[in-house]
């Protein structure tokens, strides 16, 4: 299974067409939050589904904070992670996706690309395809086959 992540698009209509672009056929789409009402925008580019939550930049109450999904056996934990002190590293996250039982945590916010592993949990933000703060416009790919998930940042 192929599922592409974005997060902080920040109502940019132009790189969520990159992304879109630059990912490829996925199976579904996951936005870690800040305008979560972009979802829109991808309809137009990708035909895949696509679950959102909200960042605290989101004014529109159309999502949840958190979404937990579970796909191809593997359960995902979404939040945009600003209640979760990301800016000052990803710990947090850990923490609270182990008592979640998540095999996944995908979460946003920074604007910069973080992939890392805790144990057996992967903690992924894609980055910003729009604002990124570490001078890298990207956006992210999670796979899952089988029992192996791997995660990678694509450059916009």
């Amino acid at each position: 299974m192929k599922i592409g992540v974005v997060s902080d698009t920040h109502g940019n209509c132009d790189s969520i067409k990159k992304a879109v672009r630059a990912v490829g056929e996925v199976d579904m789409w996951l936005h870690a939050g800040d305008n979560n009402h972009d979802i829109r925008y991808f309809k137009e580019y990708s035909a895949a589904p696509i679950i959102a939550v909200l960042g605290n930049c989101d004014w529109n109450k159309d999502a949840r904070p958190d979404e937990f999904i579970e796909v191809a056996g593997k359960k995902i934990w979404l939040t945009h992670g600003h209640q979760h002190k990301v800016k000052y590293g990803n710990q947090d996250l850990g923490w609270w996706g182990r008592q979640y039982e998540a095999d996944v945590v995908i979460y946003g916010h920074t604007h910069i690309r973080d992939i890392t592993w805790q144990d057996d949990l992967l903690i992924f933000n894609p980055g910003s395809p729009f604002l990124p703060r570490d001078g890298f416009a990207c956006c992210g790919l999670l796979t899952i086959e089988e029992t192996k998930i791997s995660a990678a940042v694509i450059d916009l």
